[in-house]
């Protein structure tokens, strides 16, 4: 930190893109862990109904893995694609510390 309390901008990058991938992996754990407690509850209230104890639930939780795992990419996709490098940024100050020397 400096002086001023503020991170340098180097830190606050770093920062920024930790944050972003913290909340992605929560995302991606919440979205894993909802597929499949709806495919052991649905499967166990489906064997229930149907008298056919763990058809259906075997049958469920083994769809949701690759539900799951498009569920992961779709997530990941879109996360991804609103990163964007902040070349333009980088350049400018490039360019300004090179003409100020």
């Amino acid at each position: 930190m400096t002086s001023t309390g503020k991170l340098p901008e180097k830190n606050h990058t770093q920062y920024a893109l930790n944050v972003t991938l913290a909340v992605v992996a929560g995302q991606v754990g919440c979205l894993t862990l909802v597929v499949i407690l709806a495919a052991l509850f649905g499967g166990l209230w489906l064997d229930q109904y149907f008298q056919s104890k763990p058809l259906f639930t075997i049958i469920l939780m083994l769809v949701s893995v690759p539900i799951t795992v498009a569920g992961m990419i779709w997530v990941v996709r879109s996360a991804t694609s609103r990163i964007r490098p902040s070349t333009q940024a980088n350049s400018k100050k490039q360019e300004e510390s090179a003409g100020g020397r």
